[in-house]
């Protein structure tokens, strides 16, 4: 069994199909994973001209399902990891059984939780600066956040646009000192300390700016073609944590270069696992790895 419809997912059942492995795949509840929050994809290989993130997901589905793969609608809900088979509940009701489990249910970007969020998502919001930075070269953009996550984001935008603003809480950053120091030697960074968002702004092609509010009460609008959010990730890992290693933030641990996690049986691929990448094309590869360490593990245990 194959749990999550994203990339990795979806890359796992194409590999398992092949080789015979009878992978039943659930796609969860956002079929085509984080990537379909975006809007074209211009760093998966294959693509000269870039590829619309849902386009590249239903095609990635499409080949899984002509390889063999048993994919469907539903969310797990319940795990049983006592023993195998193991036993996954789907949407409270079904129980299946399965000989090795792959959990490559995704990571959860973290937002600030403002309707303006939810508007503009696709549209200048976007919690992905490898990802969606591009489309703002010698633009204005801000990024929200003072950890390590927010200053390599920022100094990557840094690089493609005329100005980043850093939205930042407090009156420091919480990112390394040598990641501080990187971040202050760059001119078109201008941090904004003690600021909160307030509301992002925009009309109906996008986003145009943010309204921050300052921690001695002055409001402050700034205008930006881009807002991204670098407060971190939560790792959809929650159904697992009691019978499987994860992390203090809940990212599955996985064993060496190996998609194998402290549970025979039981691999992990994608964002669940990645704390550091994040990108479609690594989870990708690393679904590839999960059906191959599977079909290994079924074969050392000859079933």
């Amino acid at each position: 069994m194959i749990l999550g419809g994203g990339p990795a997912g979806y890359t796992a059942a194409i590999y398992a199909s092949r080789a015979g492995l009878s992978p039943i795949l659930y796609e969860g509840p956002e079929p085509g994973g984080q990537l379909t929050t975006t809007t074209v994809v211009e760093n998966f290989p294959g693509f000269e001209n870039g590829i619309d993130a849902a386009s590249l997901m239903d095609s990635m589905r499409k080949q899984a399902v002509a390889m063999g793969a048993d994919i469907r609608r539903g969310s797990a809900t319940e795990a049983d990891l006592s023993a195998r088979p193991f036993h996954i509940t789907i949407d409270g009701s079904d129980v299946v059984e399965a000989a090795t489990l792959i959990i490559a249910t995704g990571a959860s970007a973290k937002y600030l939780g403002l309707p303006s969020e939810t508007r503009f998502r696709g549209l200048g919001v976007s919690a992905c600066a490898t990802c969606d930075g591009f489309f703002y070269r010698k633009k204005d953009v801000a990024v929200v956040g003072g950890g390590d996550t927010a200053c390599e984001e920022a100094l990557y935008l840094a690089g493609l646009c005329r100005k980043v603003y850093m939205i930042v809480r407090r009156d420091v950053l919480r990112a390394s000192k040598a990641m501080q120091e990187r971040v202050f030697a760059r001119e078109n960074i201008e941090i904004l300390w003690n600021c909160s968002t307030q509301e992002i702004l925009g009309d109906a092609s996008g986003v145009t700016g943010a309204s921050l509010l300052r921690k001695d009460g002055a409001v402050i609008d700034i205008a930006v073609d881009g807002f991204f959010l670098a407060i971190g990730h939560h790792p959809n890992s929650e159904l697992f944590a009691h019978w499987i290693e994860t992390d203090a933030e809940g990212y599955i641990v996985t064993r060496g270069k190996t998609s194998a996690t402290s549970l025979q049986g039981v691999f992990a691929a994608g964002d669940v696992q990645d704390t550091l990448y994040r990108q479609a094309i690594t989870a990708a590869g690393s679904g590839c790895r999960a059906a191959r360490d599977a079909e290994r593990f079924l074969i050392d245990n000859n079933e």
